[in-house]
């Protein structure tokens, strides 16, 4: 299994928003994404360049993405 990239806050919405996330507002330095289809799941992105392994790992389990299909989506 490949090593999670590195990827900044930015870089991970577009990821997102490929399989039906969009900016909803932000708050301070977190983007707070809603999914456009059933189910809305509502998701927090810290604005950072960076992204922690943990928190990159924690975001696309909620999202519904398994490791790989987030791989097949960078």
């Amino acid at each position: 299994m490949p090593k999670l990239p590195i990827i900044s806050g930015k870089e991970l919405i577009k990821v997102l928003n490929k399989i039906g996330y969009e900016i909803d507002h932000q708050t301070g330095s977190h983007i707070i994404l809603r999914n456009r289809e059933v189910p809305y799941r509502r998701l927090t992105v810290p604005n950072h360049k960076v992204l922690a392994k943990g928190t990159l790992l924690a975001i696309t389990k909620q999202a519904g993405l398994t490791r790989d299909e987030f791989f097949k989506l960078l």
